[in-house]
């Protein structure tokens, strides 16, 4: 087996970034990430039903932009109003949520708190494009015994293409599904080839998952 193959005993999900400010006629539209919608619902319903671990990580800036990106930090000190604590447009989108009253516990989340809302689901607050930057995420996806991602969200040339990055620098085996990355481009799916990051679509990563179950 090749050092970089998905272990699917040890496989996490995780979500990058699906707050309702990228949606299609928000204040930070990133179009195609309402397009990604209906088939990650689909992909997290079978990670749920599998009992595979789910990580949805979010960005939240303070108003005065103190916490902010330093190419962000200027729109947020003239008043812009992007992924706010406890704004409607800093929520997770309701349709990946196990529960449609879930709202992010922004207190929690920014002081590095896990929050957990279901039994094998939780959000991690993210200060940079990186998921691993200065976040829980190692430490959490150590603690439950996970070396194998499936990485997904919004929007791919920022955080998720970071974040892969980071991941591999820490040897996680890693998996894409171009359906479910926001703003993907040939080159970057490519790119991702050339450091051995296993490309699925989202049917066949089911299929795949499920076929590992029954075979268990």
């Amino acid at each position: 087996m090749k050092y970089t193959t998905l272990n699917f005993d040890h496989l996490a999900l995780l979500t990058i970034d699906m707050q309702n400010d990228f949606l299609k006629g928000q204040s930070q539209e990133a179009y195609e990430t309402t397009r990604i919608i209906p088939q990650l619902v689909e992909l997290i319903d079978n990670f749920r039903k599998l009992k595979k671990p789910i990580v949805h990580m979010v960005r939240i800036y303070f108003k005065d932009g103190s916490n902010a990106d330093l190419c962000r930090r200027e729109n947020l000190e003239m008043g812009g109003k992007m992924l706010l604590p406890d704004a409607d447009g800093c929520q997770l989108v309701m349709d990946l949520l196990p529960k449609k009253n879930i709202r992010l516990r922004t207190e929690l989340l920014l002081k590095g708190g896990v929050q957990n809302v279901s039994p094998n689901e939780v959000i991690i607050y993210k200060p940079r494009w990186g998921a691993f930057y200065h976040t829980a995420l190692k430490k959490y996806l150590d603690k439950i015994k996970v070396n194998s991602l499936i990485i997904t969200g919004c929007v791919f040339p920022n955080c998720p293409r970071a974040t892969i990055y980071e991941a591999s620098e820490r040897d996680f085996k890693i998996g894409i599904v171009p359906e479910v990355l926001s703003g993907i481009y040939e080159k970057g799916i490519e790119e991702m080839k050339a450091i051995e990051v296993n490309i699925y679509s989202a049917r066949n990563l089911i299929n795949e998952m499920e076929r590992h179950a029954i075979g268990k």
